[in-house]
C-alpha cells in the first residue's frame, strides 16, 4: 500500500457512501487490517460504517483451488495430502488471513484444514514501515492527533497481532494457554459450559492448521438463521467475561463467525491465534468500572476510568471530567441495546478522559474489539436487553474467585 493509497482509504472509509469493501482488500494486508480497527471507532464513525468495516473480519476475498493447491505444494511434503482420503478444495470461510476447507482423515475423522491464503509477511512489513513514516511527518505538522488517536500506536498494535495471525502455530499455543487457565479454575468457577477441539500439530506448520471438524453451528449462522437463543448468548458472556475480568488472558478475535454452539449445547472457541492480554491495573479497574456500571453507580464508574488511566485527574480537572461523565452517562439507566449501545458509549467514555488529560493503555482495544461484537450479538438476538442488569449474576460470581 502506498501512501496514495493510504489517502484513498482514508477517503474510502470517510466517504458519502458505504467503503467498498473489495476495493480496500485489493489495496493489501495492511489496508484490510487499517479498516478492520475502523470498524472499532464507533466515537468517529457513523455506527452503520462500522458495522459495514466489521464485515472485513469475516467475509473477505477468497482464492481458487489452483492456487490452494499451489500453497500446499509449496509449505507443505510432496505427500502431504496422503494423510486425508478427501479434501474439498472450495473453501467454508475466508478471512484476511485464512481461509477454511473440509477435509477427512485417513482414520475416517472428520477435520477442517485452514491455510493462510498468500505469503503476506514482507509486503505488509514494507507498507507498514513507508506508513509509518509517512504518519509521523503528518505528526509534526498537526501533533494535536496524539492527544485521542495517536496513529503510530495503533500501527504498532495492528503490526503485533497481525504477525500473531500470520503464523498458525499460534492458535496452537492461544488455544494451549485457554485450556490451560480453565484446568486451573474449573473447580473454583463454573466452566462446565466450555470445550475445546482438538487440533492435529503434527500436520500443521506456519501455514496450514488441522482441527476437528466442531459437530454444531457458528454464532453467526445461527444469528444469521434467526437462532441465537439470548440464554446461549449470556453462556458466552459468563466465559468469556471471566477471562477478561478475572484472568486478564482472552480471546482477542471473538466474532459470532469464531465462536461455535455444539450440538451439546457447549460453546467451543476457534481461531485463537490472537490472544489479548490486559496488566492487572487494567484488568481490576476495568472490572470494578463494569460492576460499578451494572448498578448504574456512575460516580464510581468515572472513579475507576480515572484509576485505570496512566495520567490520573485530580482536583478540579477531575471535578470537570466528573460533570461531563455525568452527563454523558444520563440517558444510561434502563436503557436496552438497541436506545444505548455500549460499544459506543464506551469508545465516547474514552475519548471523554482522553480529553481531559487521560491516558490508556493500548490493552483497551482488545476489550472494546470484545464489546462489539458482543454488543452486536445481542442487538441481533435480543435488542430489548438490558444488558448491564444481566450481568450482575456474573458478577456476584466473579466477587466469589
Amino acid at each position: 500500500m502506498t501512501n496514495f493509497q493510504f489517502v484513498l482509504l482514508i477517503k474510502n472509509i470517510y466517504g458519502k457512501r458505504l467503503p467498498d469493501l473489495e476495493k480496500i482488500q485489493k489495496m493489501g494486508l495492511l489496508a484490510t487490517k487499517i479498516a478492520q480497527h475502523y470498524a472499532l471507532r464507533i466515537d468517529f464513525l457513523d455506527e452503520k460504517v462500522c458495522t459495514h468495516l466489521s464485515k472485513l473480519y469475516q467475509n473477505t476475498l477468497k482464492i481458487d483451488e489452483d492456487t490452494v493447491t499451489s500453497i500446499i505444494k509449496k509449505n507443505l511434503p510432496s505427500n502431504y495430502m496422503d494423510n486425508f482420503i478427501n479434501f474439498e478444495k472450495n473453501s467454508i470461510a475466508s478471512a484476511s488471513i485464512g481461509q477454511v476447507h473440509r477435509a477427512v482423515l485417513n482414520n475416517g475423522n472428520k477435520v477442517v484444514v485452514k491455510i493462510v491464503k498468500e505469503d503476506f509477511k514482507e509486503d505488509f512489513l514494507k507498507d507498514l514501515s513507508n506508513l509509518k513514516k509517512f504518519i509521523k511527518i503528518a505528526l509534526f505538522f498537526y501533533p494535536k492527533l496524539k492527544r485521542v488517536f495517536n496513529p503510530i500506536e495503533i500501527l504498532n498494535y495492528i503490526e503485533e497481532y497481525t504477525l500473531e495471525e500470520l503464523n498458525l502455530l499460534n492458535e496452537i499455543k492461544g488455544q494451549d494457554m485457554l485450556w490451560n487457565i480453565y484446568n486451573e479454575n474449573k473447580d473454583k468457577y463454573n466452566l462446565s459450559d466450555l470445550v475445546f477441539h482438538k487440533i492435529y500439530p503434527e500436520l500443521s506448520n506456519e501455514n496450514v492448521l488441522v482441527s476437528e471438524e466442531i459437530q454444531g453451528e457458528t454464532f453467526k449462522t445461527l444469528i444469521n438463521k434467526k437462532e441465537l437463543s439470548y440464554s446461549n448468548l449470556l453462556k458466552l458472556f459468563h466465559i468469556h467475561g471471566f477471562y477478561i475480568f478475572k484472568i486478564g488472558i482472552f480471546h482477542g478475535d471473538i466474532h459470532p463467525g469464531n465462536i461455535f454452539l455444539t450440538s451439546t449445547g457447549k460453546i467451543g472457541f476457534v481461531d485463537t491465534g490472537a490472544i489479548s492480554k490486559v496488566k492487572d491495573n487494567l484488568k481490576v479497574g476495568l472490572y470494578n468500572f463494569f460492576k460499578a456500571l451494572a448498578y448504574y453507580d456512575f460516580n464510581k464508574c468515572a472513579y475507576y476510568l480515572n484509576e485505570m488511566s496512566q495520567i490520573k485527574l485530580s482536583g478540579k480537572k477531575y471535578q470537570v471530567f466528573l460533570d461531563k461523565f455525568l452527563l454523558l452517562y444520563s440517558d444510561f439507566e434502563n436503557a436496552t441495546v438497541s436506545e444505548v449501545s455500549l460499544t459506543k458509549r464506551m469508545m465516547e467514555t474514552i475519548k471523554l478522559g482522553v480529553l481531559n488529560g487521560m491516558k490508556f493503555e493500548e490493552g483497551m482495544f482488545g476489550i472494546i474489539k470484545s464489546l462489539m461484537y458482543l454488543d452486536g450479538m445481542v442487538l441481533s438476538v435480543n435488542p430489548n436487553a438490558i444488558l448491564v442488569k444481566d450481568m450482575r449474576g456474573f458478577i456476584k460470581e466473579f466477587d466469589l474467585l
